[in-house]
């Protein structure tokens, strides 16, 4: 029997250690490209802050259960122990967690549903990571939009799997009247699309993401911030549904778009720099067409607008002056 792939991967057993617990804290903040445990814990902090505060405390607690299912299932697969130690397990689980009641009614078998999609997030990403290599880029957050998108259209068809908070199938953007707002009202807006990457409608919350990526790397808040007040002021500019724009819905993606480019699969410079900022203009415009492409079905459109841009902007290979130097991510 060959044992040389057993030492290269996570025991169950190793769920019972410390490490497991750093591991799923890194998880957390993978979900912004930031493999370190304090960014992670101020996630978690930000997402129980948010989800209190608009009194969704369920999300909160989805998103626990779900980064620590996904987390521990790579522990008994034959998966590299280097990506569970990165967090690489986790970050596609704790969105799933975030998602499901934000959009799911709870009974008992959304929790059956919501632990299965995690497991499952975890070796989904293996297997799109596999289907991607040849081509040098990786999923991203991916595998969590895909697979919650069909447990989102199946609450459609299952009453026990209720889709309580999903919007109402429409052929017609309601954009409604658009309204100026003040720069203070502004400002409040561009921390809810930081926010927003983890289904959180909190200004609060984003500043607590913000401050999580400042302490793993200064890029990483930067781009943050970059990100999403680009695609708030495009969204302002072009005049997109209004309560899109209060909900912050046009700076998730948007935020994450900005971080992969700005700072993760590129060297930061002038060049990159320039660079990102058109990835992020493209991720607002993709957003606003994948919700009106989706809007038949009420089903949100989540990360996929921040996968398409940056695969986009990453599949051209190209090298603004060098090889990016960033930790190793999703």
């Amino acid at each position: 029997m060959d044992n040389s792939n057993a030492t290269n991967t996570l025991k169950p057993a190793d769920i019972f250690s410390f490490d497991f617990v750093k591991n799923v804290l890194r998880g957390s903040g993978q979900v912004m490209f930031q493999n370190n445990i304090w960014t992670g814990l101020f996630f978690i902090v930000g997402i129980f802050v948010g989800a209190y505060m608009s009194n969704q405390p369920l999300v909160a607690y989805g998103a626990i259960v779900s980064v620590i299912v996904s987390t521990a299932t790579g522990y008994f697969l034959p998966l590299s122990k280097d990506d569970g130690n990165s967090g690489l397990w986790g970050f596609n689980g704790i969105l799933v967690g975030c998602a499901f009641f934000t959009f799911i009614g709870n009974t008992p078998f959304t929790w059956t549903a919501l632990i299965l999609c995690a497991m499952l997030t975890t070796w989904v990403r293996t297997a799109f990571n596999n289907v991607l290599a040849p081509y040098n880029v990786n999923s991203l957050t991916f595998p969590f939009v895909f697979m919650t998108w069909i447990f989102l259209f199946s609450a459609r068809e299952m009453h026990n799997l209720p889709g309580d908070y999903l919007s109402k199938p429409s052929l017609i953007v309601n954009l409604g009247p658009f309204h100026e707002m003040g720069a203070l009202e502004f400002v409040k807006h561009i921390f809810q699309g930081v926010s927003q990457v983890f289904l959180i409608n909190n200004w609060i919350t984003g500043v607590l993401f913000v401050i999580g990526l400042l302490i793993s790397n200064k890029w990483a808040g930067i781009w943050a911030l970059i990100g999403s007040t680009i695609s708030l002021s495009l969204a302002i500019m072009f005049e997109t549904a209004e309560t899109s724009i209060n909900d912050g819905l046009y700076g998730f993606s948007a935020t994450l778009t900005g971080i992969a480019i700005g700072m993760t699969f590129f060297q930061p410079n002038w060049r990159s720099a320039i660079w990102a900022v058109l990835a992020v203009v493209t991720t607002v415009f993709i957003q606003a067409a994948m919700n009106a492409f989706l809007l038949p079905y009420g089903i949100p459109s989540l990360t996929a607008p921040f996968c398409i841009a940056t695969w986009l902007f990453w599949l051209p290979q190209f090298n603004f002056d060098k090889p990016s130097t960033a930790t190793k991510t999703n």
